[in-house]
């Protein structure tokens, strides 16, 4: 996707909540909580069905309407279960799910969480580059926009295709397939087909037209060892809420399981989507004062986007600090992605068992952005820019687990090989008069380009190896303690370039480190009752990205020179993580309680020199940051059908070290990091009697700080959701009917949503960019089973 930030800007062409789920879901659900906390990635092979369905099903002796609060985990766990996401308007991104846990915090512009340049996931601080994502084991990179090294989770896989998030905050286990898990990890786990025939059919329609549509078929065990498959198709077709423009995505996922001997497993995953998206404006405190929050690009009205492009603009924009950025047509995202992912499972032994992902993905496709800052060369004053990132990678995990006595040693290696190429173009406008640019969704204008200021093509060898040990010293005592070892090799040329610019970086850089340890432990001193704490040291290499593109800290955004002078100096982030924690755990309530804290070395930044039109990004290292925090969750069941859920988290991270930035020493020491809250607060409360269920959650952030000397902050803001769903039952031929209904901002509030899409200044130089969140919104569900 394109990337829309100041530096593109320029004249330069430059409460978790279980229901019952399939048979093969839940014992899904049970593996995955012992492969998360460090314990056997396997079920010993002559351990029945139904031993492993209780074992997931109960906790205490509670049923599937409890909390899951990562119980008997040895780090501090929470999860997503398939209800809390059915809790949602289907379609919904789970990372805004995901929000509703202690230390989370996710905001997006759009109410499905869907519009990627706007999707934005911290936990305690790290912001989503610097956690760790994975579906079925497959790596999904770090999930910033314009992404190099995956894909984003609403692209990977349909969210009514998720059986449960697995989110480790602070570490992720050692054995997670990432380069860039500083701050925790997310798994996402998808259902297995279903052992009867049969499919689902769904029909959501809600505010701003907005239309989905979502089938799956499956076809039931095939023969007499279970081999099954379902096929599923989703497709999403809504308006944005403010100016012209929609989101709109295909997406088709494929499932086969094939079982095999001694409760071992052969499973093919397969992911194709195709996503057209309009941008949103990016919004500055001087338009939201001056013209109001519903301020929007100009598409379609393409008359009134040359007018701006010719200095011509209505009063409310005239009046402001910088009218031309606030006058551009339309910027879009549009991609292609195939996804897909073949798992060995095999229990060699009763002891020992070994596990196998091969997996590939290519993305293509291309991003337009009109704006009036390049003419041109038919004298029209505005014209499009576009930018074709495409990646190309795969590889392969492989580990062994095996257990003696009191020990699972569990041992594996990652390696992945990737290709990632970007180039940038500029296409011809037309005069007025004489036509328009019509949608830029419908295809890559070829014939119009006038200009390909550069392509540059990345590649990257990946390697980690990880040793781990899960000593279950006593029945109550847990040590799990392992080591990983890593080395992230990537580099670039650049095939084409105008000869009249400055140079883009260009060679290559290495992250490594043999030896990142993690020690965690789980104590159940008393029935209900345990301690935990995990200490872990970890590492992020050096994320990539096109020239003058992202506003990720990527050492090749810069020029050559200045690559060449910094390259030797910068190291690869680190950190060390300390976290201890105590959970309870019984029927009627689930708490957790921690603290913990994190020491950030060798921070890389993007500073700048120049004028902001066109400014010059340097990657420094500024230093390091220290985190202190507190979370605590609970979950109430007084009566039957009653749940309530809060949580309260609070975190102080702050800057070490004043930075030297342009010949300029700014006051950064001590301050709080920007877009993340020092307070929030959850809650949710969720009630069920008979057919009927109902829940109403809230969120509280506290401010948040815009700039690097907090000389500028967003506001606090509260806001609720509602939602119903009744299920009718059998009707007919139909084995299950159900309709549902969400209200999104119960209030209608108006609040400010993502924060640092664009990148953050040291000070408030009125540049300074955010994202609206979406107005109240309405959505209804009809779902069919048969």
């Amino acid at each position: 996707m394109m990337t829309r930030q100041r530096l593109a800007r320029s004249t330069i062409l430059g409460g978790m909540i279980m229901i019952p789920t399939l048979t093969s879901a839940i014992a899904a659900k049970s593996v995955r909580a012992a492969e998360v906390s460090g314990e056997a990635r396997t079920t010993p092979a002559a351990a029945p069905a139904g031993h492993v369905n209780k074992a997931a099903r109960t906790v205490d002796g509670a049923h599937e309407d409890i909390a899951v609060f990562g119980r008997g985990s040895t780090r501090q766990m929470t999860s997503i279960t398939r209800s809390m996401m059915q809790q949602s308007v289907p379609g919904t991104s789970p990372l805004k799910v995901l929000n509703q846990l202690p230390g989370v915090m996710y905001q997006s512009a759009d109410p499905f969480g869907g519009y990627e340049y706007s999707s934005q996931i911290f936990m305690r601080g790290f912001g989503q580059s610097q956690l760790g994502f994975t579906l079925d084991d497959i790596p999904l990179g770090d999930q910033q926009f314009n992404n190099y090294n995956g894909l984003g989770v609403t692209r990977s896989i349909i969210s009514d295709n998720i059986g449960g998030v697995d989110v480790s905050q602070g570490a992720g286990a050692i054995d997670v397939a990432s380069t860039s898990n500083l701050g925790g990890a997310i798994q996402i786990h998808s259902i297995d087909p279903s052992h009867t025939r049969g499919g689902t059919v769904s029909q959501t329609f809600g505010s701003n037209a907005a239309k989905r549509t979502f089938v799956r078929l499956e076809s039931g065990d095939l023969n007499a060892v279970g081999t099954r498959f379902y096929v599923s198709y989703a497709r999403t077709d809504m308006n944005l809420w403010k100016g012209g423009g929609y989101n709109y995505s295909d997406q088709v996922n494929a499932k086969l399981v094939q079982p095999l001997a001694n409760g071992s497993s052969l499973k093919a995953f397969f992911d194709w989507s195709s996503t057209q998206q309009f941008d949103y404006q990016d919004m500055t405190m001087g338009y939201l004062h001056s013209i109001g929050p519903k301020l929007s690009n100009y598409y379609p009205n393409y008359a009134a986007a040359y007018n701006a492009a010719r200095g011509i603009f209505s009063p409310s924009i005239a009046a402001t600090y910088d009218p031309a950025d606030a006058s551009y047509y339309a910027g879009t995202a549009n991609r292609v992605d195939y996804l897909g992912g073949l798992t060995l499972d095999e229990n060699l032994t009763d002891r020992l068992n070994w596990k196998t992902t091969l997996y590939g993905h290519a993305d293509n496709g291309y991003s337009t952005w009109t704006s009036p800052y390049m003419p041109s060369p038919n004298g029209a004053p505005l014209s499009q820019r576009l930018q074709t990132p495409q990646i190309a990678r795969g590889g392969f995990e492989t580990a062994f687990t095996y257990k003696i006595a009191r020990h699972t040693l569990n041992a594996g290696v990652w390696y992945e090989y990737g290709t990632f190429n970007e180039g940038r173009y500029f296409s011809q406008a037309p005069l007025l008069g004489q036509g328009t640019l019509g949608n830029p969704t419908s295809g890559f204008p070829s014939s119009q380009i006038f200009a390909h200021p550069w392509q540059e093509s990345f590649s990257s060898n990946t390697f980690v190896f990880h040793l781990q040990d899960t000593y279950r010293v006593t029945d109550t005592l847990t040590v799990n303690a392992g080591f990983k070892s890593m080395i992230l090799n990537a580099g670039n040329n650049v095939p084409t370039q105008d000869p009249s610019l400055p140079q883009a970086a260009q060679g290559r850089l290495e992250a490594s480190n043999a030896f990142l340890p993690q020690v965690s432990a789980n104590w159940r001193f008393l029935p209900h009752n345990e301690l935990f704490f995990d200490v872990s040291h970890n590492m992020r290499g050096f994320p990539e990205d096109g020239y003058q593109t992202n506003m990720v800290a990527t050492p090749w955004a810069a020029q050559q020179n200045v690559f060449q002078s910094t390259k030797n100096a910068l190291k690869p982030e680190t950190d060390w993580v300390y976290e201890g924690g105590y959970r309870y755990t019984t029927p009627l309530v689930s708490a957790l309680a921690s603290l913990y804290r994190i020491n950030f070395s060798n921070r890389l930044q993007m500073t700048y020199g120049g004028q902001n039109i066109s400014p010059t990004p340097v990657v420094q290292n500024v230093g390091s940051v220290t985190a202190n925090g507190a979370e605590a969750s609970i979950t109430v069941r007084p009566l039957k059908g009653l749940s309530i859920y809060n949580s309260f988290s609070y975190n102080h991270s702050s800057y070490d070290q004043n930075v030297a930035s342009g010949g300029v020493l700014y006051q950064t020491q001590g301050k709080q990091i920007p877009n993340y809250p020092q307070f929030m607060y959850k809650g949710s409360i969720s009630y069920h009697i008979g057919k009927l269920s109902a829940h109403v959650d809230g969120t509280y952030l506290s401010s948040r700080q815009l700039t690097y000397t907090n000389d500028l902050h967003v506001p606090g803001y509260f806001l609720a959701n509602f939602g119903t769903r009744y299920d009718f039952g059998s009707v007919g031929p139909l084995k299950g009917l159900s309709a549902s209904f969400n209200i999104y901002n119960l209030a209608n509030k108006t609040y400010i949503a993502t924060t640092n899409e664009a990148g953050n200044n040291f000070i408030n130089n009125g540049f300074n960019y955010f994202l609206m969140g979406a107005p109240r919104q309405f959505f209804g569900t009809i779902s069919a089973n048969f």
